[in-house]
């Protein structure tokens, strides 16, 4: 009886020992942790990109349906255009305006230039009278000392001295005239030089403003959801679709513990639920500069209350391998279950060693 008691209670601690090593071994716990560090909190991650207009007005065309392939500058939506387009004529009509009044400026600066000229030759011809009133009046006067010209003539030579002097005055002072009517229309010319700018640029922004009616896609992708209609008002930021490029990554959010001996461009296996478990490969692209507490919108004080230690995680990004079955089938958003050998970084040292 004895016998057998001692039978069933080594039995019952054989059993419990052994319930114990499976739990043991289900949660990786010593004696039986490995070197594969694994979690679940993984998923597939992409740019998803929200597609919005820059103008307000009504939809007249919506050429695309949801989850529809798109190639880069495909159109999605079309706005209504005829406010915009001739917004466009106007602004061009206002740039051909300035353009004449600029050519006119040109004109009127060379009528001035040559008005300059005239007015040297008109100075240059009073100055040639003026010399020869000078020569005369000295020449009577001469005379009169001799007794040979008459006092009238001394007079009337003295006249025409003074009116040849006040016409050289008259000509230099239409010189300066003309070269100040020259500098007033250099002046407005700078002026209508940056009408022509501004109005230019008017144009180009009319014609942005009616590029800009045509949403078009930035890039290949998938399209989601479209939620722009005919017929419906729009204004600047509504948002109308959403596109998702073909790129994708995963992101692994491992505890702070599993990340001893993870290192950049070490291999990682993962599996994708929606895919049927398929097996996929990747590899450490690096490792987020923070925990991810770090980027929630409320973070944890744990100076306050009583504190309990808990476990961060931190994000770590993991490429894809290319030409992989079913990885074209890969969408952001699916739940990934990832594993990293920490043992092939032990590998990877002994044969760069080896090596050297």
């Amino acid at each position: 009886m004895n016998a057998f008691r001692s039978l069933a209670t080594y039995i019952a601690l054989l059993v419990g020992l052994a319930g114990v090593m499976l739990i043991l071994f289900a949660w990786q716990l010593p004696p039986f942790r490995g070197s594969v560090e694994m979690t679940n909190d993984a998923y597939v991650r992409g740019q998803v990109t929200l597609l919005s207009p820059q103008l307000a007005g009504y939809l007249v065309e919506v050429p695309v349906q949801d989850y529809q392939r798109v190639k880069k500058g495909d159109l999605i939506v079309r706005i209504d255009d005829r406010i915009y387009r001739q917004k466009l004529e106007q602004a061009k009509a206002s740039m051909a305006t300035a353009e004449a009044s600029l050519a006119n400026s040109e004109q009127s600066r060379k009528s001035a230039e040559a008005k300059i000229g005239s007015a040297r030759a008109a100075v240059e011809s009073a100055q040639a009278a003026f010399d020869a009133a000078k020569t005369s009046l000295e020449r009577t006067q001469s005379l009169l000392k001799s007794n040979i010209a008459t006092q009238s003539q001394s007079e009337t030579a003295q006249a025409t001295y003074d009116q040849a002097q006040a016409a050289v005055h008259q000509a230099q002072a239409g010189v300066l005239v003309a070269e100040q009517d020259l500098n007033t229309i250099v002046v407005s010319r700078r002026s209508l030089e940056a009408m022509v700018d501004s109005a230019r640029a008017a144009v180009e922004l009319a014609d942005i403003d009616l590029q800009n009616t045509h949403v078009v896609a930035p890039q290949d992708g998938t399209l989601g959801e479209i939620g722009g209609r005919i017929g419906q008002y729009v204004s600047s930021g509504t948002q109308i679709a959403t596109i998702v490029p073909d790129r994708v990554w995963v992101v692994a959010n491992f505890k702070e513990g599993q990340l001893d001996g993870m290192e950049p461009g070490q291999k990682v296996t993962f599996t994708v639920d929606a895919l049927g478990h398929q097996p996929f490969t990747g590899r450490i692209e690096r490792f987020a500069p923070a925990t991810g507490s770090e980027f929630s919108v409320i973070r944890s004080d744990n100076a306050t209350g009583n504190f309990t230690k808990v476990a961060q995680r931190i994000p770590v990004k993991i490429m894809i391998d290319p030409q992989q079955p079913l990885a074209d089938r890969l969408v952001p958003g699916m739940s990934v279950v990832a594993s990293v050998d920490l043992a092939q970084g032990d590998a990877t040292r002994v044969a760069e060693a080896g090596e050297k």
